[in-house]
C-alpha cells in the first residue's frame, strides 16, 4: 500500500485515495487485507479492507521441434517442414514477426500478428529450396512480447547436385569383325550427381547390336556405376551403326551412345594336298607325308583336329590357329599301321571360313613286316669239335656269343636281326679240350630296311 500519509484526520463528508499494489511471487491464489484503526467522536473502532489476486506464469514461447535438419535436398528441389511454437506459460502473447535466415531458407503459412493465449499454439511451415550445392545453415526468428524474445530455432540443410548420367566411353567402335562372328565391348554408366537416379529404359537401334547385362529398372546412388556388354554380330558384309538412348530421371534424363562396326567377309581354308597316298607300309613301320594349310580373303581361325582314325597322326601344327589372309601353315601326317591290309581315314580342319570344314583324305596298306636273316659259313679249323658265333653292332667290340650251344657245323643262321640294322659278327673254334680259339676276322652284314 503506498500514497497514504497516516495519521490522517478525516472531517465528515471528507475522503482520501491510496494505492494497492499485487506483486505475486509465484502462480496461484494470494489474498490478504488491510486494517484502520480509527479514533472518533463515539470511540475508537477499525475498519478492514479485504483483497485478493491470483498470481500467473510469465507468457512463455516454446518451439516443437527445437531445429530443424532438412537433410540433404537436390538443387532445383525444395523441402518443407512443420514447425510448431505454443505459449506454456499463464499469459498470453503476441507474435509479431517470423522470419527465416540463411540461403535457401524461407516461411509460410502464418498471418501475423497473432496471440496466444495460455497452452495455445500456432503451426507453421520452414521451407529449404537450395539453389547451389553444399552445407547451408540458418535461424528461424519468432519476434513476440515474450521477455525472451525473439525465439530462434536453428535451421540446416544440404544443397546436393542432381543426379547426371555419364557414360565411359561416350562411342563404342567395334573392330572389323566377319560375318557369323561376334565382338564385345564393355560400357560403363556412372552416376556423377549428388542424389540417386533411376534408369528406366534403354533402347537400341541396329539389328546387328545386342546389349547384356543391364536389369532394369535400376537405382545408382551419387558416384554409383553399373557396367554391361554390348555385342556387333554382322549378319552381312559392311559398315552398320546403332543407338543406344538409355532414359532416366537424371538431369539429363536420354543418354544416347553411338555403336558402329563393319562386318567383313568370311575367309576360306584350303588343304593341300586334299587326298595323300602312303602306299604299302610295313606294320609296325612308318610312313609320312607333308601337308599345307592356307588361309585366303579374310583371317581365319582353325580348330584343333585328328585324324578320324588312330593309324594317322597329325603334327608339326599348334591348332587352335589363326591365319591371316594369304599366310600357309604346314603339318605332317604320319601312317603306322598297326595290322596288315588296307587303311583310311580323314581329317577335317574345321574353322570359321565359309567352306568349313577342310578336308584331306588319306589311304595306306598295311604289309607283314619281312623277317630277314643272316647267312653265316666259315672254313672249317684243324682239331676243332666245334665253333660259336659272337655278333655285336659295333666293329671290334661289344661281341655277345648268339649260338645257343656248340655249332658242330661250319654254318650258322641268324634270324633275330632288325631291319635298318648293321651287325658285325666273328666266329671261334673250340678243340676236345673245351678250349676255345681267338676271335676269326669280322664279317659285316646290313639289313635292308624293312
Amino acid at each position: 500500500m503506498s500514497n497514504l500519509a497516516l495519521p490522517l484526520t478525516l472531517n465528515a463528508g471528507n475522503g482520501t485515495s491510496a494505492t494497492i499494489t499485487f506483486a505475486p511471487t509465484g502462480s496461484g491464489n494470494f489474498s490478504g487485507s488491510v486494517t484502520f484503526a480509527v479514533t472518533a467522536n463515539q470511540g475508537n473502532s477499525t475498519v478492514v479492507l479485504p483483497f485478493s489476486g491470483e498470481g500467473v506464469a510469465p507468457g512463455t514461447l516454446s518451439p516443437n521441434p527445437s531445429s530443424l535438419p532438412f537433410g540433404s535436398i537436390q538443387v532445383g528441389s525444395n523441402s518443407s517442414q512443420s514447425e510448431t511454437v505454443t505459449n506454456t506459460g499463464g499469459s498470453a502473447v503476441t507474435i509479431s514477426q517470423a522470419t527465416a535466415s540463411g540461403t535457401g531458407f524461407s516461411v509460410s503459412g502464418v498471418n501475423l500478428p497473432v496471440t496466444l493465449g495460455a497452452s495455445q499454439s500456432v503451426t507453421f511451415n520452414a521451407i529449404f529450396a537450395p539453389s547451389s550445392a553444399g552445407a547451408a545453415t540458418g535461424t528461424l526468428s519468432i519476434v513476440s512480447d515474450d521477455s525472451s524474445s525473439p525465439l530462434s530455432i536453428p535451421l540446416s540443410g544440404t544443397g546436393v547436385a542432381p543426379g547426371a548420367l555419364a557414360a565411359n566411353p561416350t562411342t563404342l567402335a567395334f573392330t572389323s569383325t566377319q560375318v557369323g562372328n561376334s565382338s564385345s565391348l564393355s560400357e560403363t554408366l556412372t552416376n556423377t550427381g549428388g542424389s540417386t537416379i533411376t534408369l528406366s529404359q534403354a533402347s537400341l537401334t541396329g539389328a546387328a547390336f545386342s546389349i547384356s547385362g543391364l536389369s532394369l529398372p535400376l537405382n545408382l546412388t551419387a558416384n554409383q556405376s553399373v557396367t554391361f556388354t554390348a555385342t556387333f554380330t554382322p549378319t552381312s558384309a559392311g559398315a552398320a551403326s546403332a543407338s543406344l538412348a538409355v532414359v532416366s530421371n537424371a538431369s539429363n534424363s536420354s543418354l544416347n551412345i553411338a555403336l558402329s562396326g563393319t562386318g567383313t567377309t568370311a575367309g576360306q581354308l584350303a588343304v593341300s594336298p586334299t587326298s595323300l597316298s602312303f602306299g604299302n607300309v610295313a606294320v609296325g613301320s612308318s610312313s609320312s607325308f607333308g601337308g599345307t594349310l592356307t588361309a585366303s580373303g579374310a583371317p581365319v581361325t582353325v580348330s584343333p583336329a585328328s585324324p578320324s582314325s588312330s593309324e594317322f597322326v597329325l603334327s608339326g601344327i599348334s591348332l587352335p590357329a589363326t591365319l591371316a589372309a594369304g599366310q600357309s601353315a604346314t603339318f605332317t601326317v604320319t601312317f603306322t599301321p598297326g595290322a596288315s591290309g588296307a587303311a583310311s581315314a580323314s581329317l577335317s580342319f574345321s574353322s570359321n571360313a565359309s567352306n568349313s570344314p577342310a578336308v584331306q583324305t588319306m589311304t595306306g596298306t598295311g604289309t607283314a613286316p619281312i623277317q630277314h636273316v643272316v647267312d653265316l659259313s666259315w672254313t672249317a679249323a684243324a682239331g676243332a669239335v666245334g665253333y660259336n658265333v659272337y655278333r655285336s653292332t659295333t666293329s671290334g667290340s661289344g661281341y655277345t656269343m648268339i649260338n645257343a650251344s656248340l655249332d658242330g657245323t661250319t654254318a650258322y643262321t641268324d634270324s633275330t636281326v632288325v631291319s635298318g640294322q648293321t651287325y658285325y659278327y666273328v666266329a671261334t673254334s673250340v678243340n676236345a679240350s673245351s678250349e676255345e680259339s681267338g676271335y676269326s676276322l669280322p664279317a659285316q652284314a646290313v639289313i635292308p630296311s624293312p
